[in-house]
């Protein structure tokens, strides 16, 4: 989002649709934009304000609150003012979705300096509301916050913050999409699964005998990119190599279009006249002919996977439960070396491949 990728007018327009998206969520509750942070609900789910002390104690809900949402829409059937009611559906699940971002914002890098000013935790706050409102499909999920805040720390302009981070969702809003059948990173766990045991079959039949086949236990690293399992700078590392061997320039040219939300892109491609354009990992990929409907498989596969290989014996000799390769993997936390990592992913990536 800086100057030198897109213009200056492309940024400016970027930074009036945020304040123009930012003032539709403060009419329909003004806690949005006032440096406050809900933490407790504030709106039952037929659309009823709580009245619960607790509530109006940290989230109080004026009349203001109530109404704006028949302001930002024109739609004056969306507010019951004989009851003082939300009736519109889409307002009302947003609403309920603040107190569950609040929450979470309050759980994010808090050993981090920065966060002491509450400042910063608002704007963090701000952005995941104003993003749930313009992404219906998906809204807000758990993780979003730990994906949301290398942004807020990095940028001083808080629509700037907005922007990285959701250019970032339309690469992983797609691991948020989960229903009562299937859970959004399904895909990533399922190729996991076939590369252990190509590459490691005495560890994945080790793991189906302890009822970890499905991989689940990976499901944090895929959701939120290392984030927990790494310092605050090594995560930031970590994504920079890993979207650098990924590079794809027919991608990359459908995050500098601003008139594109929510995962949604502009259909053209840019002619490629050379595969050295293309990032490492992306280049073994497009010599092998590997892909698949879904597209190839994403690098962080193969960094979960190297992972899993770096701990293998710990896990053979260990883990008689599903508790305890949980608490193997997450002994790796601070103790995971990014750029070691990213070598042996694309060691794996090269043997998968072979075999």
């Amino acid at each position: 989002m800086s100057g030198s990728r897109l213009g200056r007018k492309e940024v400016n327009l970027c930074r009036i649709q945020y304040a123009i998206w930012k003032e539709e969520c403060k009419d329909m509750d003004s806690h949005v934009g006032s440096s406050k942070i809900i933490t407790a609900p504030i709106i039952t789910e037929d659309g009823k304000p709580i009245k619960d002390p607790l509530v109006l104690l940290e989230a109080t809900s004026d009349q203001h609150t109530m109404q704006g949402s028949s302001s930002s829409s024109g739609n004056e059937n969306e507010v019951d003012k004989s009851e003082n009611r939300v009736v519109n559906k889409q307002t009302i699940e947003w609403k309920l979705l603040l107190h569950q971002i609040g929450l979470d914002v309050l759980r994010t890098d808090r050993s981090m300096v920065f966060y002491e000013n509450k400042e910063n935790l608002s704007k963090l706050w701000d952005i995941l509301a104003v993003y749930a409102w313009i992404d219906k499909e998906v809204g807000y999920c758990q993780g979003m916050s730990d994906l949301c805040s290398p942004m807020i720390v990095l940028l001083n302009d808080e629509a700037d913050a907005f922007w990285c981070f959701e250019r970032l969702m339309r690469r992983l809003r797609g691991n948020f999409r989960c229903t009562q059948q299937s859970v959004g990173v399904e895909n990533q766990l399922q190729h996991l699964a076939s590369i252990i045991q190509v590459l490691d079959p005495k560890l994945h039949d080790h793991l189906e005998t302890l009822g970890g086949g499905d991989y689940l236990f990976a499901f944090r690293m895929f959701m939120v990119l290392f984030r927990r399992e790494l310092s605050f700078g090594d995560s930031l590392y970590l994504w920079e190599m890993m979207w650098a061997l990924e590079y794809d320039p027919d991608i990359f040219s459908t995050y500098e279009h601003i008139g594109t939300v929510a995962g949604v892109t502009p259909g053209y491609k840019q002619k490629v006249k050379s595969m050295r354009q293309f990032g490492k990992y992306e280049r073994e990929n497009m010599k092998n002919g590997t892909s698949d409907n879904d597209g190839p498989v994403p690098i962080s596969v193969f960094l979960v996977a190297s992972v899993l290989k770096e701990n293998s014996p710990k896990l053979l000799q260990e883990a008689r439960g599903i508790d305890d390769v949980i608490r193997i993997l997450n002994d790796v936390n601070g103790n995971l070396d990014a750029k070691k990592a990213c070598a042996i992913a694309l060691k794996l990536h090269r043997k998968y491949l072979k075999k």
